[in-house]
């Protein structure tokens, strides 16, 4: 594929860990990393200067990729009672419709969207593995060959995260029709993870792996998957959504699932807690206290009419989190960290909920995903720092918002009051993927989606 490789980079501004820094020299190694970092410099021949502020591309800690095709699809009103579990109907629509061709195509229309919005890396909750009867295909991970492709085609970084999935309901329940398409026993998932390993390690992508639910498996499956699992990356796992699965658990075991998952399970750095948006005070304490990642996705979130995550508390506590953008319905760091502060906002009825005195609230929620999303895709180093992999966002410095700003104004500003329009261009691994707006195969990516979207009408 075609790409945009530099070796040296120019900012007159560039968002550090320490801050905002003029006139900074980036110099990138052969890799793709950072190899220095040099702060109130001249430019020098050979740099190529950035056409406005520079930071940090997030992580996307949580994505069910095909999902984007049905966005917009769930929004006439039912029964005056809709909620996650009415909204679960399309999307198990959506999956009977699917082969592979097009779930390729979805995930690279979705991981270009996200790479416009400020992404340079997605973890991919990856629990469609089979054909819509429940059928393996030929290669069980064909699914997930057509994930890792999708990737390599946008050039977004990848943490590849399969879900074992088994069951409908707390205790074992039998699965129903719908999630056919999903289901492993113990074996055959870790035999996918034993046949994705070498691929993703060849092709620079990470693999972790994922348990859907305490819904979806039992305490023993769990158990087995983790002693057993061939791999070392991310552990994810969906919590506490919906309230509906507070009661189910209450039910099932006599504890709320946080309560339960962190007094059963090995919750520590390597695991993200997907939503966990319904947590009692010592609940949230507790997961603060692990060292996980709470896992938010507040645009998904908002739509199920999930809840609003306990953040400002969470985050005193010294929680750590990041942002996904889970079932797509908006595809932007802009939006996401927007509605993390806004949902804040609207439960307490106040303003600049995320940040303390005097400090800008953008730059604040932008560095707690920036950290915990870097922590939940498996990467050791985030940021603008030596070692770290060089993704970058370069901010349209021809706006006149962004070009009248300074220092935190711009995060304030990208955050609260433009969006993902104002994303010019983005670096992974220290190639462009996008410039001026567009990524090299946008055309035939949009095409591809737009023959799938005939397909669900």
């Amino acid at each position: 594929m075609a790409t945009f490789p530099v070796n040296r980079l120019f900012a007159d501004h560039a968002l550090l860990p320490t801050g905002w820094a003029q006139n900074v020299a980036i110099a990138l190694d052969a890799s793709g990393g950072i190899a220095s970092i040099a702060t109130d410099q001249p430019i020098a021949d050979g740099d190529e200067r950035v056409a406005g502020p520079l930071a940090p591309a997030l992580a996307n800690l949580h994505s069910h990729a095909f999902q984007r095709a049905m966005a917009g699809l769930a929004e006439v009103a039912g029964s005056g009672n809709d909620s996650f579990w009415t909204w679960r109907e399309e999307m198990y629509r959506t999956v009977g419709l699917v082969n592979p061709d097009d779930v390729e195509a979805i995930a690279a229309k979705l991981y270009m969207e996200m790479l416009k919005g400020g992404f340079g890396h997605v973890a991919e909750f990856h629990y469609l593995h089979h054909t819509a009867d429940g059928t393996p295909y030929s290669d069980p991970a064909e699914m997930s060959l057509r994930i890792l492709n999708a990737a390599k085609t946008t050039g977004i970084g990848l943490t590849h995260l399969p879900v074992f999935y088994a069951h409908a309901n707390f205790g074992g329940v039998a699965p129903n029709a719908g999630q056919r398409p999903f289901l492993h026993d113990p074996d055959r998932f870790l035999a996918l993870l034993e046949r994705l390993a070498p691929l993703c390690r060849d092709n620079g992508q990470t693999l972790g792996y994922a348990v859907h639910s305490l819904r979806a498996a039992t305490p023993e499956e769990m158990r087995t998957i983790l002693e057993r699992a061939p791999v070392a990356g991310p552990i994810h796992i969906h919590v506490a959504e919906q309230t509906k699965e507070v009661e189910d658990s209450l039910a099932w075991s006599g504890r709320r699932p946080v309560q339960w998952l962190l007094d059963e399970m090995p919750v520590d750095e390597r695991w993200c807690a997907i939503h966990a948006t319904h947590l009692t005070d010592d609940e949230r304490q507790r997961l603060a206290r692990s060292g996980a990642v709470a896992g938010l996705c507040p645009a998904t979130e908002a739509n199920l009419g999930d809840g609003i995550f306990p953040a400002v508390d969470y985050m005193a506590e010294g929680g750590r989190l990041g942002i996904g953008t889970d079932s797509h319905v908006a595809t932007s760091v802009a939006e996401e960290l927007r509605l993390l502060e806004y949902g804040q906002r609207l439960r307490d009825r106040r303003r600049n909920r995320l940040a303390g005195p005097g400090a800008s609230v953008g730059h604040t929620i932008f560095d707690a995903a920036l950290k915990g999303g870097a922590q939940a895709v498996g990467q050791n180093t985030s940021g603008i720092a030596v070692g770290a992999r060089a993704d970058f966002v370069v901010l349209d410095g021809a706006n006149p918002y962004i070009a009248a700003a300074s220092g935190n104004q711009i995060l304030d500003r990208w955050l609260f009051a433009l969006g993902g329009e104002t994303v010019r261009d983005v670096m992974v691994a220290g190639q462009w993927k996008i410039r001026n707006g567009r990524h090299h195969l946008e055309e035939d990516i949009d095409r591809a989606f737009a023959r799938v979207l005939m397909k669900l009408k």
